[in-house]
């Protein structure tokens, strides 16, 4: 990754993604700490000279992957928080959620009643139901392939097993028979089109998940500059009314809607795809055996099922 002109809070970000004192960064880049400081207490309003600017786009590159990867986290995080002043309270709310009895997946209650869907804002009601707060992981995926012997994701490679690192990434290379054969399993569905949009979007019909504004930094996609999925958790700023996640951005998600037949919609947009796809409203549909790197799923279920509220 890379930064088109660093400040003083791109310094301090990167400062803490390498967990290295001032002074210690300082000596890395060939300042002093008191400069360092200086650029810190500045923020936006210190530009380092172009000499200062080269020493930190070398510090940055050579850093490790979990380095850069703590440093996005952060650029983004702080973003959203420039471009957004609900984001504060965003990140401090604990949402109560409900615990499906069976896959032990956390899922958020969507209340029956009317919402406003597509373009052009059609009032659609809906009955009540349960949809997954994240897309559904790595992780929760093995359990359903460990359960019933279905062949793992190609990118788990010849063991079979997710790689480490990514258990709490959304599962990808899944046909929407995938999908529907684990929310069989699970005792769910796979959602319709509607239900999904409400989910993202909340009764007012906002344009994205957090409202009507225009903000990429809430979601993992194309123009983030990422380049592959991140953590399910990761966008806390770009939560739906709902307090469900990652509904735009991050991975397209298959639905039980058919388009045509062997073809069922898609939707929230990837980390493959321009900001201007990953409005809840927009349609985007694909074979049913398709599977890419950048395509996974959650499931609903029907309310009422539980009445024990957990934190996430």
């Amino acid at each position: 990754m890379s930064v088109k002109r660093w400040t003083g809070k791109e310094s301090q970000l990167l400062r803490l993604a390498v967990r290295k004192t001032i002074r210690q960064f300082a000596s890395d880049i060939g300042v002093s700490g008191r400069m360092v400081s200086k650029w810190e207490a500045g923020g936006i309003k210190v530009v380092p000279r172009p000499s200062n600017q080269l020493a930190l786009d070398t510090v940055l590159s050579c850093a490790g992957p979990e380095v850069q990867e703590r440093f996005a986290t952060s650029l983004t995080e702080q973003a959203a928080i420039d471009a957004d002043p609900r984001t504060e309270t965003l990140l401090a709310q604990k949402a109560a959620y409900h615990r499906h009895p069976v896959d032990g997946r956390l899922m958020a209650l969507v209340g029956e009643g009317m919402y406003l869907s597509g373009e052009t804002g059609e009032a659609q009601w809906l009955d009540a139901f349960y949809i997954d707060v994240f897309p559904t992981t790595n992780a929760d995926y093995g359990r359903f392939v460990a359960a019933t012997g279905r062949s793992a994701p190609k990118h788990w490679g010849v063991t079979g097993r997710c790689p480490d690192d990514l258990f709490d990434h959304p599962v990808v290379w899944v046909t929407w028979h995938d999908a529907q054969a684990y929310a069989g399993w699970a005792g769910k569905a796979l959602p319709t089109s509607h239900q999904w949009e409400k989910a993202a979007r909340g009764a007012k019909g906002n344009i994205y998940p957090w409202g009507d504004r225009a903000t990429a930094a809430k979601c993992n996609v194309r123009d983030s500059g990422i380049g592959h999925t991140t953590p399910v958790g990761r966008y806390r700023s770009g939560a739906s009314p709902y307090n469900v996640y990652d509904l735009c951005g991050n991975t397209w998600e298959w639905c039980a809607t058919r388009s045509v037949p062997g073809r069922y919609e898609l939707k929230g947009s990837a980390y493959t795809s321009p900001f201007e796809r990953a409005a809840p409203s927009s349609f985007n549909d694909a074979n049913s055996d398709m599977c890419d790197d950048d395509t996974s799923f959650r499931c609903v279920a029907e309310h009422p099922w539980s009445r024990m509220d957990v934190k996430p």
